[in-house]
């Protein structure tokens, strides 16, 4: 189909993916309140109007945190994007690179930490959740610092994670999750193709990592719930190295 308006991406989408993964990059938490409340804010949001100056030298760009880029904005960190497109982190590091604006990897990313930095043309950010596994959270820091990230994003708003009720009718979750993923993979044969067959590995880079051991996203939802309501001792990165104890 074809693109004309940031509208139109959601409808292409929606083609392209398999229901469990457009569902779950389209929804939310719960009921999805909260979210049809930031859309409505977010639809408020006026540009204002001025007229009869001058745009022969128009100029957008912005110094942010110390680094100056073409525009004021940032790609926000999206989860499992490496589903979406083949190594799609990295396609997305790299748009962004060439755009003059930051990308911000998600910590539940596909491609891991090191194979995004490493082939960015620019220093990526990286979006943190703030865990009860501090062997992660070291883990994770210390190899964001190695790989050259210049910018942390820190996530509050999950201590626990929440129930998505839209990904149980989807595939995503639920009873017989992983057969109907399949189901309907083979029925969008473009994607099955691209991402499903050459976008491998699909796990989630990060913390498979960490692990030792591919960690698929059942894995994950396994290890979240389960680090959730224990903790484990450690240090986290406080920019300038190591040090402390359950500072999170």
């Amino acid at each position: 189909m074809l693109i004309s308006a940031p509208t139109d991406f959601r409808k292409a989408a929606r083609r392209k993916l398999p229901p469990f993964l457009f569902h779950y990059i389209d929804g939310g938490a719960y009921a999805e309140h909260t979210m049809r409340r930031n859309q409505a804010d977010l639809s408020q949001v006026a540009l204002r109007q001025r007229i009869l100056r001058n745009v022969s030298g128009l100029d957008t760009s912005a110094t942010v945190l110390g680094q100056k880029f073409s525009f004021p904005a940032a790609l926000g960190p999206v989860g499992l994007t490496g589903m979406y497109a083949r190594r799609g982190e990295v396609q997305a590091a790299r748009a962004a690179a060439r755009k003059g604006i930051p990308f911000t990897l998600s910590t539940v990313s596909v491609c891991p930490i090191e194979e995004v930095q490493s082939k960015s043309p620019a220093p990526i950010w990286f979006q943190l959740y703030v865990l009860k596994d501090r062997g992660f959270m070291r883990n994770v820091l210390e190899r964001a610092r190695d790989a050259g990230v210049t910018t942390l994003v820190f996530t509050v708003d999950m201590p626990t994670p929440g129930a998505r009720y839209r990904d149980v009718h989807s595939g995503m979750s639920g009873p017989y999750a992983a057969a109907r993923r399949i189901a309907q993979a083979v029925l969008h044969p473009e994607w099955a193709w691209d991402v499903g067959l050459r976008g491998t590995p699909h796990d989630l880079g990060n913390i498979s990592t960490y692990r030792g051991h591919p960690t698929k996203l059942e894995d994950y939802i396994g290890w979240l719930a389960r680090i959730s309501i224990r903790r484990s001792a450690g240090r986290i990165w406080n920019g300038s190295g190591l040090s402390g104890k359950d500072q999170c």
